[in-house]
């Protein structure tokens, strides 16, 4: 792949994800270079280099010239197959995430984002439902064992309640296995080794069962099994003011799980914010059960190989 500018900053992990579909990736400067000096850098890649995908990843406004050579560009190379692609379309085939634009004055982006229909909302509360009673059971006899090991590491109370904001932004409060000694300092993000979160604590953590719990806010109507994360609402209003658009997500309830908790690693700041948000979108914007059924079985496979953070 061919990328065509910086508008889009792709993370570590996303070039890792993309070097195991692409054998090349070759990014161009666009912003402080001139439009005539661009075109002789993708012409010489393309000589050498065989490419499946020229990305427009650039905000700068593209001159007749070089709109002229990118079209000339799709007839020349037919036959090897190189497509153009804008940043928001690759990301949404290769990496299943949406891109959010830096600033509030894409008032298009807010149309391809819509709540569940009533067909969809109905399939969601089955698996929410067949989810909750299969959580219940596991609560019910792990519950004991849970309570004797956080009573020797850490002892107080089984369960932590925190303010969550959920399905159009009112607040509701969240149910999970203790897993910080009680009356630790305030800090609203996890770090690793966070040394408020006792041993077997971290252990829940890892394996996301401190979340079982939940299944109480799943038949209460505040979450799904599956949806975005139910963030703290003191986050929240940080949130709303650094990332456009961050309220999409507040259009249907959070879950349990979801697809931005399977592709990418636990936040630590605005910026992870912004990377979970994009998959969230993607999640709410193209929801199927097919998606659903692979958030499930990534979910299993975070848990098992206690990859959580």
């Amino acid at each position: 792949m061919l990328v065509l500018g910086k508008k889009y900053d792709f993370t570590e992990l996303e070039l890792k994800k993309l070097s195991n579909k692409f054998e090349e990736i070759s990014l161009v400067e666009y912003a402080n270079n001139n439009s005539r000096e661009v075109r002789l850098e993708i012409e010489s890649l393309l000589k050498k280099r065989s490419y499946k995908f020229l990305v427009i990843n650039t905000s700068k406004n593209v001159d007749a010239k070089m709109i002229k050579f990118l079209t000339i560009l799709q007839f020349r190379f037919y036959k090897k197959r190189l497509k153009i692609i804008t940043i928001e379309k690759f990301l949404e085939k290769f990496l299943q995430k949406c891109y959010i634009p830096d600033d509030n004055n894409d008032l298009k982006f807010l149309t391809d984002i819509k709540p569940y229909n009533g067909f969809e909302f109905f399939i969601k509360r089955i698996i929410d439902y067949t989810g909750a009673s299969i959580l219940f059971l596991v609560h019910f006899f792990i519950k004991f064992f849970i309570n004797h090991k956080i009573s020797t590491e850490s002892p107080g109370s089984l369960y932590f309640t925190q303010s969550r904001v959920g399905l159009n932004t009112k607040t509701f409060q969240c149910y999970k296995f203790r897993t910080m000694h009680e009356n630790s300092h305030h800090n609203p993000y996890t770090s690793e080794n966070d040394d408020r979160v006792f041993k077997f604590g971290n252990f829940m953590r890892k394996t996301r069962i401190d979340e079982i719990p939940q299944y109480k806010n799943i038949l209460k109507g505040d979450m799904h099994l599956i949806g975005p994360r139910a963030e703290w609402d003191i986050l929240v209003k940080n949130y709303e003011k650094e990332i456009p658009y961050y309220n999409e997500r507040h259009l249907v309830r959070p879950g349990i799980t979801g697809w931005a908790q399977v592709n990418y690693p636990y936040g630590v700041n605005v910026n992870d914010a912004k990377q979970k948000l994009m998959y969230d979108l993607y999640y709410i914007k193209h929801w199927s059960l097919w998606l659903e059924i692979k958030t499930i079985f990534r979910t299993f496979a975070i848990m098992f190989g206690k990859k959580g953070l």
